[in-house]
């Protein structure tokens, strides 16, 4: 491959997380990670086996990277049913119990206190808060991951629970936009409808996504769904009218728009990876999710090189959004995994636990605990 060449694909590798199966780092995933044909790396359960090993994972992925592309570490730790790093760190209630407490101030500590223990693991990218709002209790996929049934009490406490985050150096990432709080189907398995007008979006869905755009949250994901008042014919993740006109240019979003796992069967049963990389590229979205496997990963690197190199329009869209990943990964400020004699100081500690322990739980529905997101 050329220079030029070489280039346009370390650009485009930075428009992908993904992911692996196992507690070690595949070789050949290192050798992506420093040829930047991977932006970030997802952690799931199947890759933590335990504190010290969870840090040394971490500290030889971001090893690998090259310093003009620094690695960023990410994973799914909103609480509740959700949070693929269990004790010996603190095990935190579900976000519904946390908004009915009423207190922002205690959210906040939350996010605070969450982001401390990851960042003391080298992990600097946290997807939550969830700004979706709980408006369907038979809802399969969001139910109690959500702060409340209160549009303006969920974006409250979202933002609050993001400020702790950030203090703890880490940044956030809101979801899913443009919201999944009402639908009757879990995008892992198929792809949900809302069918709301777009006067009760407005008044309901959007609220969340409006406040954390306006504050400034550095990153918004997607939902694997499809809002016929909105685009009749693409699901979120691939729609234009929904990531660009209603997204960037109504809300006036700046961040990073992060694509769900494309992976889930709501898009990967509908559309081949290639078409799918470069079609939620040019609908907007700046970052995709890919978890596994690798040769699927590989496909969705080389289809974005591909049109990148082929079409202006689509190389104009690599060029920006590695640009706000760039920024997005300068905002995190976690350093490297502590040493692993430090980490029983700083995982699990005694005001953690009494924090977590002082809300009042509400159960999870038996839906959601079946659902693949818990994994």
């Amino acid at each position: 491959m050329s220079g030029p060449g070489k280039a346009l694909a370390r650009l485009c590798g930075q428009l992908l997380s993904v992911g692996f199966d196992g507690t070690e780092a595949p070789e050949d995933l290192l050798l992506r990670i420093a040829a930047s044909h991977v932006g970030g790396v997802m952690l799931f359960r199947p890759n933590i086996a335990g504190p010290a090993q969870v840090a040394a994972l971490v500290a030889r992925l971001r090893g690998a990277a090259p310093a003009a592309a620094p690695l960023l570490v990410s994973v799914d730790q909103e609480g509740g049913l959700v949070q693929r790093l269990r004790a010996p760190l603190t095990e935190w209630p579900d976000m519904l119990s946390v908004g009915a407490a009423g207190d922002p101030s205690l959210t906040e500590r939350v996010g605070r206190a969450l982001g401390d223990e990851l960042g003391a693991l080298g992990i600097g990218w946290d997807f939550a808060p969830v700004l979706d709002v709980h408006t369907n209790p038979q809802n399969p996929v969001i139910g109690n991951r959500a702060f409340g049934v209160d549009a303006q009490e969920v974006a409250t406490h979202a933002l609050a629970f993001w400020r702790g985050l950030r203090a703890a150096g880490l940044v956030g990432c809101g979801k899913h936009f443009p919201g999944h709080g009402d639908t009757r189907a879990d995008s892992h398995h198929e792809l949900p409808v809302v069918d709301h007008d777009l006067e009760r979006l407005r008044r309901v869905e959007l609220v969340p996504f409006l406040a954390a755009a306006r504050a400034g949250m550095e990153a918004i994901m997607t939902a694997h769904v499809l809002y016929p008042a909105l685009d009749g014919e693409r699901p979120a993740t691939l729609s234009r009218r929904i990531l660009t006109d209603l997204l960037r240019d109504e809300l006036g979003f700046r961040g990073v728009v992060v694509s769900d796992d494309l992976g889930m069967k709501a898009v990967a049963d509908r559309y081949p990876i290639d078409e799918l990389a470069v079609a939620a590229v040019m609908a907007g979205a700046d970052h995709l999710l890919v978890r596994e496997p690798a040769a699927r990963q590989i496909a969705a690197h080389e289809a974005l090189v591909r049109a990148a190199e082929a079409r202006s329009d689509v190389r104009a869209r690599v060029t920006e959004s590695a640009a706000r990943v760039a920024a997005l990964k300068a905002a995190a400020r976690v350093g490297m995994p502590a040493p692993a004699e430090a980490l029983p100081a700083l995982l699990g500690r005694a005001e953690h636990r009494a924090l977590a322990a002082s809300f009042a739980r509400r159960s999870p529905t038996a839906a959601v605990a079946r659902s693949p997101v818990a994994d």
